[in-house]
């Protein structure tokens, strides 16, 4: 059986104009990797993490046909991690949150967080709900450094008015 071509893809900011080049590790998570690549382009609200640390993320409403499972888990992310998170909307419900309605976080639905995570230390433990493990299922390969200033950026002036973008490269 032949090997998959390595596929890759742009994560950017739009507003601050900074992106940056990921690899899809779909060796190690093949089923994220697919649900991902067929939903691409995606792009929304950007929010910088409140508990994990050196993180910055984006939510979506559920893409998958199903949810994949948890391949390739991590609760200690690296500087360059993509990550896949799979809440219910009475999860991040809460107003310790802080999202706007819009963002769909309520009973009944599902909400996805694709997250990039850009400096070192990060642990994947929430006060409300214990550990959070997340399925890494991309690499930063390229543009880091330039997107981990944006991020620190985004963490002290605020990320109002940011989105946070995923396409095919």
């Amino acid at each position: 059986m032949g090997r998959m071509a390595d596929r890759f893809i742009e994560v950017s900011l739009a507003k601050r104009g900074v992106q940056c080049t990921a690899k899809l590790l779909d060796d190690r998570a093949p089923v994220t990797c697919a649900a991902v690549w067929e939903a691409l382009p995606l792009g929304s609200d950007v929010y910088h993490a409140k508990y994990a640390r050196n993180e910055i993320y984006a939510l979506f409403p559920a893409f998958a046909d199903r949810e994949p499972p948890l391949e390739n888990p991590t609760v200690t992310p690296i500087p360059g991690d993509l990550c896949y998170f799979s809440f219910s909307g009475t999860e991040l419900g809460t107003q310790a949150y802080g999202y706007e309605p819009e963002a769909e976080v309520r009973a009944g639905t599902t909400v996805v967080d694709l997250a990039l995570f850009y400096e070192r230390n990060n642990l994947l433990l929430n006060g409300d709900v214990g550990w959070v493990p997340g399925i890494v299922w991309g690499q930063i390969v390229e543009g880091l450094d330039r997107m981990a200033e944006a991020c620190n950026d985004l963490w002290r002036a605020g990320a109002q008015g940011e989105t946070l973008n995923f396409r095919r490269a």
